[in-house]
């Protein structure tokens, strides 16, 4: 009769066992975020007015500033959220992800299982949060997948900062390898479900002006001192668009405008309501798309439906276009993109080293090879594990 095992025996095969089980695909979803709930706008606020990529001023009073102007711009914003029930952001962004994560399980078996997380920037859940979540699940190959599909250094560029901000926080043995998705303005899915969205806006009108009907292409806005150093956003967001309209046949019309500006700086124009203003009294139509949003939140449920169209007199002939919310042609394509990335082994575009040369690099790192990639310091455990597997 063969002896039994012993315990020692059984707990080591036991951790051989967990350290070959394959551990999850992290795909996280990095946005701006918005509070769910009212009382999150002032911290909110506050996160957003600390983000030095965003609003580069001297980094040593801004905190003091960032403090001062979330309690001053408070009491407004909060009664903006009001009226649309909170950001939807959070829902949008996790539903997104789950089911993009369901079919990659289907579609790319080899990187299986894929576990959804997302990752904002200025709410909850924050960066560090969702990095902390990762660690306790065991992942250890996760991507990083900008939910911005056009680059500008203040979005993208500063979500890619926290990240790496967090790793030498979180994780300095680099127990995650990350890879980022950085930019998709013309992605077939993302164009595909634009498309649909304004044809089927466009059905609304009647059939002997539809044709007629002016596309207003609507995106946030960006300062021109952000602009002025190369930044990708402009150029990237009128490739959406000019993707958009070759898919729609330039069936109709078109400008691309900006919305959003804060503050008496010279942002990008012309501005999503003076346009508007000027064309809605001689146009027979006009559909507002959000062309760099992939869900909604308060620029379009508040500044689009209620300011822009809400409070124009020729309401009747505006309508906005529908966001992407839970689109499933939209959400397949964000599967297919995540799919090429993971089977390509790309760790990021050849543009992210170009943009971040160009960015106010705040510190934060030289080159994006520091951040993505294999940089893993195993332990001695792992290490005769996998020599013994081998």
């Amino acid at each position: 009769m063969l002896p039994r095992p012993s315990i020692a025996t059984k707990r080591f095969f036991s951790s051989a066992e967990t350290l070959f089980k394959r551990s999850p695909t992290g795909v996280v979803f990095m946005n701006m975020g918005g509070p769910s709930t009212v009382p999150e706008t002032r911290d909110f606020l506050y996160q957003l007015f600390s983000d030095n990529d965003l609003i580069p001023i001297s980094k040593k009073y801004q905190p003091t500033i960032a403090k001062y102007i979330a309690k001053f711009r408070t009491p407004k914003i909060e009664k903006q959220y009001e009226q649309i029930g909170g950001s939807p952001i959070r829902k949008w962004s996790e539903y997104q992800a789950k089911r993009v994560c369901e079919l990659l399980d289907e579609s790319c078996p080899d990187s299986a299982p894929h576990k959804p997380y997302v990752a904002f920037r200025y709410a909850r859940p924050l960066t560090g949060e969702t990095y902390e979540q990762m660690l306790k699940d065991g992942v250890r190959k996760a991507v990083a997948f900008s939910q911005y599909p056009q680059f500008s250094y203040s979005t993208t560029g500063s979500s890619i900062n926290e990240l790496w901000r967090q790793i030498k926080k979180l994780d300095p043995q680099r127990t995650i390898s990350w890879s980022v998705i950085d930019r998709w303005p013309t992605h077939k899915g993302l164009v595909k479900a634009f498309a649909m969205n304004i044809q089927k806006r466009l059905q609304e009108f009647p059939e002997d002006v539809r044709k007629d009907v002016v596309l207003l292409f609507s995106a946030h806005s960006l300062p021109m001192d952000v602009v002025n150093t190369g930044d990708a956003y402009p150029a990237e967001v009128g490739a959406t668009v000019y993707s958009v309209m070759q898919e729609l046949k330039f069936c109709n019309p078109y400008r691309l405008v900006w919305q959003s500006q804060v503050g008496p700086k010279p942002w990008l124009g012309a501005q999503t309501a003076d346009v508007t203003e000027w064309l809605a009294p001689s146009q027979k139509g006009l559909v507002i798309i959000p062309i760099a949003f992939t869900s909604d939140h308060i620029e379009t449920l508040f500044e689009l439906d209620l300011e822009v169209i809400g409070e124009s007199e020729h309401k009747d002939k505006i309508k906005r276009c529908e966001s992407l919310n839970g689109n499933e042609t939209f959400i397949e394509g964000l599967a297919d993109l995540v799919k090429d990335h993971l089977e390509k082994g790309e760790l990021y575009s050849k543009q992210l080293p170009l943009d971040f040369a160009l960015g106010k690099s705040n510190d934060t790192f030289e080159d994006p090879s520091q951040v993505f990639g294999e940089h893993s310091k195993e332990d001695s455990l792992t290490s005769t594990a996998k020599n013994m597997k081998h």
